[in-house]
């Protein structure tokens, strides 16, 4: 088993205070006080609050559009590509549910420009989605519906997974949570 350094300590238990408290709410003083250090230490590893939401909100988006980049140029049929999609999304909520609370709840507390350029990426990852879900349907591997609603759907069905892994008094399996999330997301959209 791995050990655990000073530092992936401080930002585990710094991500799990922001996300019970909340971005706004959440100060250099409490996160000292969480880790049993002078505020003055907290500036060892980050520089504010708002390098912190950019680095993770930033981060964990760009980790996405470039796998995303590899399914949608990938020769992989569009549920396929969908599948891999979902196995992403689930696999990085057990594996980092607190980054996702974050990128969820926080990212409207970005300062700008960096708000606009988010807004931006994260249309251009929904578009690329829709654009899969497009081809499934006009190639008739997923039932006739409007591609924005079911992308729309697609994304809700995803989006609080995290908040199960947060809750420390629920068990869960990993692999049975990306399945029963693709069985439930292919019976609404699935031929």
């Amino acid at each position: 088993m791995k050990n655990t350094t000073k530092k992936e300590l401080f930002f585990k238990k710094t991500l799990k205070l922001i996300s019970e408290k909340g971005f706004k709410a959440t100060t250099m003083r409490d996160i000292a006080h969480e880790l049993n250090f002078e505020v003055a230490n907290v500036y060892n590893y980050i520089d504010s609050k708002e390098a912190l939401l950019e680095g993770y909100i930033f981060g964990t988006l760009d980790e996405f559009l470039i796998y995303l980049d590899n399914i949608v140029d990938s020769s992989y049929s569009p549920v396929e590509k969908l599948k891999f999609v979902i196995s992403k999304h689930a696999q990085y909520a057990i594996a980092k549910p607190y980054e996702i609370a974050l990128f969820v709840y926080e990212w409207r507390n970005l300062k700008e420009p960096r708000l606009t350029e988010f807004k931006e990426k994260k249309t251009a990852y929904i578009s690329k989605v829709n654009t899969i879900i497009e081809d499934g349907i006009n190639q008739g591997d997923l039932r006739k519906m409007d591609s924005e609603f079911a992308t729309f759907m697609f994304f809700s069905s995803m989006r609080w997974l995290f908040s199960m892994i947060t809750n420390e008094e629920v068990k869960v399996n990993p692999v049975e949570i990306e399945k029963q999330l693709t069985d439930f997301i292919f019976k609404g959209i699935g031929k």
